[in-house]
């Protein structure tokens, strides 16, 4: 699969082809535009590394900031003053940015730092990035879990120069500068140099090599050269008086002889950054990039093999291998790397954010590679430990920053969906400890007073959060909490009205009372009663998602306030470009109409999806979107926190997932037809697990887990198939466990 990933999709704005059918009546005002880079990065790795031109939000590319319609274009062609580190993937507006070390190849003198060169020639694949510079230097970039391995081939030149800039961060544009506010350079052996910096509340520290036969190092300070020293301290920089410095590696080259950079980070200092630098790429000066590289695309090919898919149509054998590619870049994990303990143990950040990603991508995380889920549930425990709380998000940066205002308790849903696998290696009484804390925290305090807070959709995350913590301590027994967590799970009916069947009127976060009202419950048989049963549930749904409307224009550059109000007035289905509405098209499984979710889902993954740089509809979201889109066009779909996976028909003929249990689960199907955008949708009309008839359209996670073989019977028309058997809420949980396979 790792020859089929294409890193460049999502990095420009998004550029479809018209939508056909019922995607055609959605309406997103979204940026529409993935915010993913091509950078060299490693499986869940602690780093990236890719072009830097200060563009939002990654650091690469030639948009600015854009909350609504497409991004504008603040350059003229792909430049790039030099390659950062620490890029995000796939982000919206998350206030604060990485890019730190810049490293920039000059044949010109220091005086140019900062110049911004043409990029030329750029090719990217998992693990590795590679571009021309516009003065003819030759780059090259491989990651490891903890560092980066430079290359450069420079033209012909009696002093080319390597020069890294210590100083910046962030982004060049209005409020994205980061600045440290203490810094500690060393030069401490031929070749060899070290130093951190403090950013965010962050202590960043560096190992380099760069052991050039021939080349001298030096320090710098504001663009002017310190020849003989060996040391540069700044025990308190302010934004006002700062001025550039850093480290620079000069003498002659050419094209035969390529200058290997190699740098190790780490959160814990010098010596552990040159611990992590040898344990990636070895102690040994030379061919470090090429030994880097073929261990990190084994490692990528790896990962990327857990799932297979059988299709002949090469678009979307890409469109899907990179989503996969895309879902496996965040969050960074950085093993005894906390700075904040001196404890060893799993350290994770960049989780950016568990809004955007505890529906899609931790459950494929949780199904496909469980130990690191398990390791990212118990670096939120130490998170919780020493902050107060579960995080909402969790940058690399100190603060309480932690994108409160998207939800509360979605954590719980990642410990839920742990418990119900019965994986080892967590305490189960202390998770509880802290999960049940962090549900009487910030509006959780309110919850309890008064059983609604707004936003209104935090009820909601709060009311889950109680049933995945009675869930995890009824199977622990301890009944008094499961009983007390269960009664405060009932207070999601606080948030509906029942004269309308959706949420009641409040402030939201990005989006509205129709995106945030068809979430998936986890009492969803109570919730279809409270809108006046199947019908009525099913008549909301079906004026959400556009059925009988006509085609919509999108918003397109800087759309105005009279473009935006009308679209938000059509109270539509956002085309997969706003978090809430990711799990929306399976509410028709709880209303037994699973045909409708297939038609829905079939005009996703039809139209929201495609080849090239503009081939995503929105923020890939660390990898939330792009997750979504695996396991939808696999013909699964996760419930959060609820031990279940929803069954539709898949796009392709055959697929396969390695599951974390040991075993393989395979998708087969019969009467299959390869889908179209403008195609109808297929139907599923009878499906076996194991050779056995599978009359509903659900399994448990715990299935799954275990592999076997699910086959699907394929159709043109709706069947009656997964009609009568509706998905397990929390008012039948007997059913639900009599019934698992």
């Amino acid at each position: 699969m790792l020859e089929h990933v294409d890193p460049f999709i999502g990095t420009a704005p998004t550029e479809l082809p018209p939508a056909q059918g019922l995607a055609a009546s959605w309406w997103w005002p979204k940026a529409q535009i993935g915010n993913t880079h091509p950078g060299a990065a490693y499986p869940l790795g602690m780093v990236s590394a890719c072009a830097y031109s200060g563009a939002y939000p990654t650091g690469y590319g030639r948009w600015d900031l854009a909350t609504e319609g497409l991004p504008p274009q603040i350059r003229d062609e792909d430049v790039a003053s030099g390659f950062t580190h620490f890029q995000q993937s796939g982000t919206g507006a998350i206030r604060k940015y990485y890019n730190y070390f810049r490293v920039t190849p000059l044949t010109e003198p220091l005086d140019a730092l900062g110049r911004e060169f043409p990029l030329i020639g750029e090719e990217a694949s998992p693990g590795r990035y590679q571009a021309t510079l516009g003065n003819d230097v030759r780059c090259e970039l491989t990651a490891g879990p903890k560092s980066v391995i430079h290359r450069y081939t420079f033209p012909r030149h009696r002093d080319a120069r390597l020069v890294i800039d210590c100083s910046m961060g962030g982004l060049q544009i209005p409020f994205g500068e980061t600045v440290p506010v203490a810094a500690s350079l060393e030069l401490v052996a031929p070749g060899v140099a070290r130093g951190h910096i403090v950013v965010e509340g962050m202590p960043l520290a560096v190992h380099i090599e760069c052991r050039t036969p021939g080349w001298r190092q030096l320090l710098w300070y504001d663009r002017r050269l310190m020849p003989g020293g060996s040391r540069l301290d700044f025990d308190a920089i302010r934004p006002t008086t700062l001025r550039p410095f850093g480290f620079m590696w000069a003498g002659p080259s050419s094209p035969e002889e390529p200058i290997e950079l190699a740098i190790g980070f780490s959160l814990r200092g010098t010596a552990q950054a040159e611990r992590n630098l040898h344990a990636d790429a070895g102690p040994g000066a030379a061919g470090r990039f090429t030994r880097r590289l073929s261990a990190t695309e084994d490692a990528w090919r790896s990962h990327l093999g857990a799932l297979s898919i059988d299709t002949g149509n090469a678009d979307r054998q890409t469109v899907f291998s990179t989503a996969f590619y895309h879902s496996l870049v965040k969050p960074a994990y950085a093993a005894d790397e906390n700075p904040f303990s001196s404890r060893p143990g799993p350290y994770v950040f960049d989780l950016c954010t568990m809004w955007d990603i505890y529906r899609t991508q931790l459950p494929l995380l949780t199904a496909l590679f469980p130990q690191r889920a398990v390791e990212l549930a118990n670096s939120l425990i130490t998170v919780s430990e020493e902050e107060g709380n579960f995080p909402i998000g969790y940058r690399m940066a100190r603060g309480a920053d932690r994108f409160a205002l998207q939800g509360s308790a979605l954590a719980h849903t990642l410990f839920a969906d742990l418990d119900a696998l019965r994986l080892p290696g967590i305490d189960w009484e202390l998770a509880l400890v802290h999960m049940h804390a962090d549900l009487r925290r910030g509006l959780g305090e309110d919850f309890l007073r008064s059983g609604l807070v707004h936003p209104v959709t935090h009820t909601l995350d709060l009311a889950l959060g109680y049933h995945c913590t009675a869930r995890i301590a009824r199977r622990h027994r301890d009944r008094v909490l499961a009983e007390h967590m269960d009664l405060l799970a009932e207070q999601w009916r606080s948030a509906f009205d029942p004269e309308t069947g959706l949420v009641v009127d409040s402030t939201f976060y990005e989006g509205g009372k129709w995106n945030y009202s068809f979430r998936l419950l986890h009492d969803m048989r109570a919730r279809i009663g409270l809108a006046g049963g199947d019908e009525a549930f099913i008549g909301l749904l079906d004026r959400f998602f556009g059925y009988g409307q006509p085609p919509v224009v999108q918003p397109g550059l800087a759309p105005d306030r009279d473009e935006l109000v009308a679209g938000y007035a059509l109270h539509r289905f956002e085309g997969l470009n706003n978090e809430p509405d990711m799990d929306a098209p399976w509410g028709y499984h709880y209303a037994g109409r699973p045909d409708r979710t297939a038609e829905v889902v079939h005009a996703i993954v039809e139209n929201q999806f495609g080849t090239g740089p503009g081939g995503l509809p929105g923020n890939d979201d660390s990898g939330g979107l792009s997750s979504w889109y695996v396991w939808a066009s696999m013909g699964l779909f996760p419930v959060a926190g609820q031990g279940t996976v929803l069954l539709s028909p898949p796009s392709f003929r055959e697929a396969s997932m390695r599951v974390g249990g040991g075993g393989e689960l395979r998708i087969t199907t019969s009467g299959f037809r390869e889908p179209a955008p403008g195609g109808p949708a297929q139907y599923v009309q009878s499906a076996r697990f194991d050779g056995h008839p599978l009359d509903r359209a659900w399994i448990t996670t715990r299935t799954l887990f275990r592999g076997g073989h699910l086959h699907l019977e394929l159709g043109p028309e709706p069947a009656s198939w997964g009609a009568g058997h509706r998905p397990p809420s929390r008012t039948h949980t007997a059913e639900t466990v009599r019934s698992e396979p």
